[in-house]
Order: structure tokens, then C-alpha cells, then sequence
């Protein structure tokens, strides 16, 4: 019934602090992303946690037991990377059983063992062949059966996913689902998407310049953003400063109407619009920078915006989500 906590956990490099006094808990059978840019420390806290990199401060606790000294086979962790790392030369139900091997398993148990986990995958069926032989969503199912053979009680990801093809994606962040699900293990997921945060976690870990910017469920992390860092990142909102201090309005919220068609809180300009098959993105410029409004057929018929119209911009009050910085 392992848990992860962190407690401030840091990472130096010289002067530079890629992990800056990180402290967070994970509950016990759940999937939490670690959601950033490039270069704000998500990686560098997964591989602490792995015990691939050594904190230079903090301490990290999974179950009862301070893990933080240990090395990574003891700290009943696996981690999965993001190029697989397949063995070329072995068989897919090799690769799984690999770790097995290195154990001193004999070779009967260890395959029935990697059998199984290829069956968990869908992938036994091509238990025989090569990675040279398998498909990028193939292979990537091989390193997570190899990831979970060990028995962790934890499974570490780093951005699994980000070399498949964008449909595959989709298809396999809903087997990472049910795998999670189905195994009651805590993942710890690193992903600079969006998308694929709030498609997979239970809980966001928003990071920022080695920092954690706002933790919480994906519809409180997207509707209420706490920063216009958080508002920008996770997209969908336009950060507006007025007299009180930044607020984020949310693109779907904005309403347009042509100039001189009514009033408005800010007048603009189309600069571009672009069709998205579900709606109509429209960029606007004013003069405290670009705003974009997402309109439905509907809508976008009504004012029929074409680049150069002005525009006024308007939303209700109950849009508006007030932002500390």
C-alpha cells in the first residue's frame, strides 16, 4: 500500500536548482503527471525518485520506509523511458523477462512470468519477435510489460508516449488507464501535454522552473488557474490585465460582435482565424497584447469576423477567475 511523498526535495547543480525544495504526497493506486515545460524539473524529480539522480537535500518516502540513500533496486520502483530502451537483439517476451534472468529465475518460470504480462499488454502473440520487428505503440507495450514484471509498487513513466503518432496516443494513454486501474499501483507520469495530463491523471503536479506552480484534479487545475503562468500553460484561457490585477477568461467565454454592433470591454482586431473543425479560432489584437476567442459555427456566423474587422470583446463576470500574479 506504498505512497510517495516528498518532502523538499532538492536538486543542485552548482548554483542551478533544477528541483527547488519540491514537497508533495502521492496517494497510494493513484496516476499523478508531473506536467511542465522542457527544463522545469519533472524529469529530474522522477529520476530522484528512481534514485537514478541523488538529491543534493530532502528526503524521499514511499510506504514507510525513507528511500532517499538507497539504490534504485531497492526502492521497489520501476521506470519506464522514453525510448524503451528494448534490447535489440532479444525477443519481445526476452526483453520482458530480462530483469528476471538477472535474478537468477530459471528460464521456464521467468517466460511464463513475461507471458503473462505480455497477455496484460495484448502483446503475446508477438512474444517472438524482434523490436526491429515491432511497431512504435508495440514496442512502447513490451517496455511497459518490462516495467512491470518487477512487481513495483511503484511505476515511473517518463513521457511514454511522446514518440507515438498522435491517434496511437490516444489509443494507448486509454490502455495506461486501464492498466492503472486494473493493477492498483501508483504511476508517476512525466508529460509536457496537456492533453494527455488531463486525459490521464488523477492529480496534476503543474511544475515550473523547478517548482511546483498548482497541484490538483484536472478540471480545478484548467477552470481555476491559480497564476498567468498556469492559465498560459495549460491554454484555453486569455490572461487580462485590468485595474484589480491579471484575471483569465476562459477562449470559449469570449463574445464578439462587430464594431459599432454593440458595446464591449475592449475593442480589437481580427489578426487571423482559423477553422478547427469543431469551432472557429479567432486571434485578436488589442493593445495589451493578443487575445483568442473560440466560437462556435453559430457564433462565428452571427459576426462573420474576416482579418482586419474590428471588434468589440466582451464576457460575463462569471467568467472571470482573478489570478494571484
Amino acid at each position: 500500500m506504498a505512497a510517495v511523498e516528498l518532502r523538499g526535495l532538492t536538486k543542485r547543480y552548482g548554483a542551478v536548482a533544477v528541483v527547488d525544495n519540491v514537497s508533495q504526497h502521492i496517494t497510494h493506486g493513484s496516476l499523478v503527471c508531473l506536467l511542465g515545460p522542457s527544463g522545469c524539473g519533472k524529469t529530474s524529480t522522477l529520476r530522484l525518485i528512481a534514485g537514478h539522480e541523488a538529491a543534493t537535500a530532502g528526503d524521499i518516502v514511499i510506504g514507510d520506509r525513507n528511500v532517499t540513500d538507497l539504490a534504485p533496486k531497492a526502492r521497489g520502483t520501476a521506470m519506464m523511458f522514453q525510448s524503451y530502451a528494448l534490447f535489440p537483439h532479444l525477443s519481445a517476451i526476452d526483453n520482458v523477462a530480462f530483469s528476471l534472468k538477472m535474478r537468477g529465475v530459471a528460464r521456464p518460470e521467468r517466460r511464463a512470468r513475461a507471458m503473462q504480462l505480455l497477455a496484460l499488454v495484448h502483446m503475446e502473440r508477438y512474444a517472438e519477435r524482434l523490436p526491429a520487428q515491432l511497431s512504435g505503440g508495440q514496442q512502447q507495450r513490451v517496455a511497459l510489460a518490462r516495467a512491470l514484471i518487477t512487481q513495483p509498487q511503484i511505476l515511473l513513466l517518463d513521457e511514454p508516449l511522446s514518440a507515438l503518432d498522435p491517434f496511437l496516443r490516444v489509443k494507448v494513454r486509454a490502455e495506461l488507464k486501464r492498466l492503472q486501474k486494473e493493477l492498483a499501483i501508483s504511476f508517476v507520469h512525466v508529460t509536457h501535454s496537456q492533453d494527455e495530463a488531463m486525459a490521464l491523471a488523477d492529480l496534476i503536479v503543474l511544475m515550473n522552473s523547478g517548482r511546483i506552480e498548482q497541484v490538483g484534479a484536472a478540471d480545478a487545475v484548467f477552470n481555476a488557474p491559480r497564476t498567468s503562468f498556469v492559465a498560459q500553460f495549460m491554454g484555453g484561457h486569455n490572461v487580462i490585465a485590468t485595474p484589480g490585477g491579471p484575471v483569465a477568461v476562459r477562449a470559449d467565454r469570449l463574445k464578439l460582435r462587430r464594431r459599432g454592433g454593440g458595446p464591449g470591454r475592449l475593442a480589437a482586431t481580427v489578426r487571423a482565424i482559423e477553422y478547427q473543425g469543431t469551432h472557429h479560432q479567432v486571434t485578436l489584437a488589442q493593445a495589451d497584447g493578443d487575445l483568442t476567442a473560440i466560437l462556435s459555427d453559430e457564433e462565428f456566423a452571427s459576426v462573420a469576423p474576416r482579418p482586419g474587422d474590428g471588434v468589440t470583446v466582451d464576457w460575463s463576470e462569471g467568467d472571470v477567475h482573478p489570478l494571484t500574479a
